[in-house]
């Protein structure tokens, strides 16, 4: 049982110590700011693939499967 306890004190030391490195704040980001930062890069692949008739065709594939 004590090899267990010295286990999990090094996993979380290792997690603390990662978590320093990682830049990210404590708390959550909003969902607007998410979007905003989401949404050229969507517009970008949609243009450059062709995008949005493979939206269309997936929800009328959904529409048809729900019976819709």
């Amino acid at each position: 049982m004590a090899e267990t306890a010295s286990r999990t004190m090094i996993r979380t030391e290792g997690r603390k110590a990662f978590a320093a490195f990682d830049g990210r704040p404590g708390g959550r980001r909003h969902p607007l700011v998410a979007t905003a930062m989401v949404l050229p890069l969507a517009t970008l692949l949609v243009v450059v693939f062709g995008g949005w008739e493979a939206v269309v065709t997936q929800a009328s594939s959904v529409g048809v499967m729900l019976g819709r």
